[in-house]
């Protein structure tokens, strides 16, 4: 198993994306891992010998964060993501992960990798941390806008996904609404629902954005404007709650003293919202495995992406996603 590792992508690149690296390469020495980017950036964050099972590919550019996607991806063809990608797409790894710019890396595998016949676009899956366990969201911003036999084909995917990496057997489907009935919503929504009620899955009906949280379905299905508006919500909703509960439970002696009591639990509830404990999202669709994670990972976060990426791997998440998805 190799596993492609933009090193130079993310805020924190290349120091955090190598920590998380030799993080991995200690837990799976089995995995063969390949530093991609400008070596003379890398080499100086490895005190002693680079372990056995960490190759470093030179990568002479970096694609910044204000770049245009798609332009940058043409023109800087040696740039980190793009070779990255190249060695999927040559057989030379068998997934790439990058917290580099998202929309270089959809470009790079929509121009390197190519779609699953029967994709029209690829989507970007993220797991949402909710009362019943993490849940599937897509998409949550590869593309804006949808067609109501895109979402179909999100669902299907995510679906796959969510039986095949998030064991979850038989996951519900929901597709996001502002009502449950059958009916509401815009055309977008209600030409999605005809289509999802007769798709080989286990659609549940429309789920309104209250019910995400408590994990009334395993897949949650819309565009993604409005999945990256909802995924960032709850990102922002989570930290201020956790920001609001420090501060009260610390205001006074009393109350610090009651705080030593809850303090455990606070944390793995903590631990329980941190995206860097899933480490990074898929971008479902395309003919590679190529993890997205947060432009602000970390080790923890990058370790915990090259382990979403070994189990896509595992599961032959590709080839199942190609049989799952009607070719006409």
């Amino acid at each position: 198993m190799r596993i492609a590792v933009d090193a130079m992508g993310g805020d924190y690149a290349p120091e955090e994306i190598i920590k998380g690296t030799l993080m991995a390469a200690e837990k799976w020495p089995n995995v063969q891992l390949i530093l991609v980017g400008q070596q003379e950036r890398i080499l100086p964050f490895f005190v002693g010998a680079k372990p056995a099972n960490i190759s470093l590919v030179e990568a002479s550019e970096v694609i910044g964060m204000d770049e245009h996607p798609a332009n940058a991806v043409r023109k800087k063809k040696d740039a980190s993501i793009v070779v990255a990608s190249r060695l999927v797409k040559l057989g030379e790894a068998d997934a790439v992960v990058s917290a580099g710019s998202t929309g270089a890396q959809m470009a790079a595998a929509l121009l390197g990798l190519g779609r699953i016949k029967g994709i029209e676009r690829p989507a970007i899956g993220t797991v949402l941390p909710t009362a019943e366990g993490g849940k599937l969201i897509l998409d949550v911003g590869a593309n804006l806008d949808a067609s109501p036999e895109q979402l179909c084909q999100y669902a299907l995917m995510g679906s796959i996904y969510a039986e095949k990496i998030l064991k979850i057997p038989n996951p519900r489907v929901g597709l996001l609404n502002i009502g449950s009935e059958e009916g509401k919503g815009n055309e977008l929504t209600q030409k999605a629902y005809s289509l999802l009620k007769v798709a080989p899955l286990n659609f549940i009906g429309n789920v309104e954005g209250r019910d995400v949280p408590y994990g009334r379905a395993d897949v949650v299905v819309c565009e993604g404007f409005v999945g990256n508006v909802l995924l960032k919500t709850a990102e922002g909703l989570a930290g201020v709650l956790f920001q609001l509960i420090k501060e009260k439970i610390t205001s006074n002696l009393i109350r610090k003293l009651g705080a030593l009591a809850v303090k455990p639990g606070l944390k793995e509830i903590a631990r329980m919202m941190d995206y860097a404990e899933y480490g990074g999202a898929p971008l479902l669709g395309v003919n590679g495995i190529s993890i997205i994670c947060h432009g602000s990972s970390k080790t923890k976060a990058i370790f915990n992406a090259i382990r979403v990426a070994q189990e896509c791997i595992d599961v032959r998440l590709i080839e199942q996603i190609r049989e799952g998805i009607p070719k006409s």
